[in-house]
């Protein structure tokens, strides 16, 4: 075992990635701008052209890689655009007409569209819940499971490991998408997966102002495939993007155990109220997803989901709050919500709402929510 591996989360997460320290040297390098590289004779070494690889890039890679498997010399990382560009990577560089691809069916709302294109391609999709497991009944004959867990925006769980054991006796590979759980929460290849996919716009970078996506891999045939199609569609991040990114990491450990804290109070706090339905957190002991989270858990995340009674109350209760921003997208330091509904592509009703705890101090920001929901009421 590595050094890496026994060092904590918060020591990892300030050092993932980083070069050698070279005297008078900066020890993050700056954004590499280039596209192209000097390259007299032969084609070789790592940088050639700006589609294939940038030095920027490679840290952001390497910090990553280090998050998601700890100690682990044979992992792979690659980035991207963003979330959405490294799941098409994934579906698009695995799959081909004839091939059969499971879904889940309560995952995030680009799916349908994903779907859509998937079957245009001459590829089978099935899906089936999150929760209980339920993908479990329709892997047969399947080329790739897609497990996403916690759920966006249900939060549901499902036993990664139990799936992907069955997935890989029937031929199977397991991609997992890790958004909501991030690296410090779940490691999905510890788990069995054979892709860790990710949209790091969330908390990963968690400041709202980068897009960005990721896929790591142990395989360097299944990591070809993948590097492949960036290079073809050309879904690739800007160097400051990923600058940015890997600079933010440094930050990442103290920013999930604040927003993760806050999550719990305030569902902890939302627990008792009459006027709040189907209240969901994986680290609620009375959550449904609770006992197999905790099992494969180390953090629980920073979202937390609710229903108002009416679509009207819902959106009186989002007018009210002065501490959290109505804005899509979760993870971020500045508290977010809202009404999910209005987007159509979740199975959700009227009055849903998913909710994004931020770094605010715990005390003002249940004061926020639980003011917010009286007025609503009135």
């Amino acid at each position: 075992m590595t050094q890496s591996a026994q060092i904590g989360d918060g020591t990892r997460a300030v050092r993932a990635g980083l070069p050698e320290a070279l005297k008078n040297e900066p020890t993050l390098p700056g954004p590499v701008f280039a596209a192209h590289f000097h390259l007299p004779g032969d084609v070789s070494g790592p940088y050639t052209y700006g589609r294939d690889d940038n030095p920027t890039w490679t840290h952001l890679e390497r910090a990553i890689g280090e998050l998601e498997a700890p100690g682990q010399e044979d992992v792979d990382t690659l980035v991207f655009a963003s979330g959405m560009a490294a799941i098409s990577a994934v579906l698009f560089s695995q799959l081909k007409a004839g091939d059969m691809v499971v879904l889940p069916s309560d995952g995030y709302q680009v799916f349908p569209l994903v779907r859509e294109q998937l079957t245009a391609f001459g590829i089978e999709v099935r899906t089936a819940p999150t929760g209980g497991d339920a993908q479990l009944d329709v892997l047969d004959g399947a080329k790739l499971l897609w497990i996403e867990t916690p759920s966006n925006p249900g939060l549901d769980v499902c036993d990664v490991r139990r799936l992907a054991e069955a997935a890989h006796a029937r031929g199977a590979l397991v991609a997992v998408d890790n958004t909501l759980a991030t690296p410090l929460g779940q490691r999905p290849l510890e788990l069995g997966a054979d892709f860790s996919v990710a949209s790091g716009t969330k908390q990963l970078t968690g400041h709202g102002d980068i897009l960005l996506g990721y896929v790591t891999c142990r395989d360097a045939e299944l990591t070809a495939a993948v590097r492949g199609w960036r290079k073809i569609v050309g879904a690739i991040p800007g160097p400051m993007e990923a600058w940015l990114a890997h600079r933010s990491l440094a930050t990442l450990q103290l920013r999930a155990e604040r927003q993760n804290a806050n999550a719990l109070a305030l569902a902890l706090a939302l627990r008792g109220r009459d006027d709040v339905e189907g209240l969901r957190y994986p680290g609620l002991p009375d959550d449904p997803s609770h006992k197999i989270a905790a099992q494969q858990m180390r953090r629980f995340g920073c979202v937390v989901s609710f229903t108002l009674p009416t679509r009207a109350r819902a959106e009186r209760f989002m007018e009210a709050l002065t501490l959290v921003d109505d804005a899509t997208s979760f993870g971020g330091v500045r508290s977010t919500a809202e009404r999910r509904r209005r987007w159509g592509g979740d199975d959700v009703s009227e009055g849903f709402i998913r909710f994004s705890a931020g770094a605010e101090d715990p005390d003002d920001l249940v004061a926020d929510v639980l003011r917010a929901l009286d007025e609503a009421a009135v």
